[in-house]
């Protein structure tokens, strides 16, 4: 049941958001140098490697590593990396990922390639069986601040309370928090 409802809800937001992924195409191009989309390798389900899309939010040639990591996440962002990361709307081709199976809309955000200790710590708590998503429990409760420790520790809650309803709160709280901006790094 949950991957009918990630189609369709997958679906739904692809044609709500399908102008503003266009807007947004051309202003990635527009606005910097490189491609329009920057892939990553994501560790996902069973810890299988996937590749990721964002809108490219990120002068090309930046270092693979979690934003809280840079001394300076400003210095790389390209004319609209802050507004596309501020609103979430980098996130959009994730969508893709969705239809994909790579992903589904709620679950543990998935950790790059080479965070090594978030995805041992996500394993040894069998978060790892998970299908990694486009929010999550640990999305709503610190996003980029959290730290390791606390983020898995949201995951594995979330991996004992899964359900629909769950769900359905965590979608709601990601919409509020991306309208007020909270918890993300710019």
């Amino acid at each position: 049941m949950k991957r009918a409802l990630d189609l369709l809800f997958c679906l739904v937001l692809m044609m709500l958001f399908l102008v503003p992924s266009v807007l947004i195409f051309i202003a990635v191009k527009v606005t910097s140098h490189g491609p329009i989309f920057y892939w990553s390798d994501r560790v996902g389900r069973k810890n299988n490697i996937f590749r990721m899309p964002k809108f490219r939010t990120m002068q090309i040639n930046t270092p693979e590593l979690p934003t809280h990591l840079f001394d300076s996440p400003n210095s790389f962002l390209t004319p609209i990396g802050s507004f596309l990361r501020k609103t979430s709307l980098d996130e959009l081709p994730q969508l893709w990922c969705i239809l994909k199976g790579d992903m589904s809309l709620v679950g543990p955000r998935p950790a790059l390639f080479n965070q090594d200790d978030l995805v041992k710590l996500r394993t040894l708590k069998g978060i790892h069986q998970l299908t990694p998503g486009l929010t999550g429990w640990a999305q709503i409760n610190g996003r980029d601040e959290l730290p390791i420790l606390i983020k898995v520790k949201f995951d594995e809650e979330y991996l004992q309370k899964k359900s629909f309803l769950f769900d359905l709160k965590i979608l709601w709280l990601t919409v509020l928090k991306v309208i007020l901006s909270e918890g993300i790094s710019h």
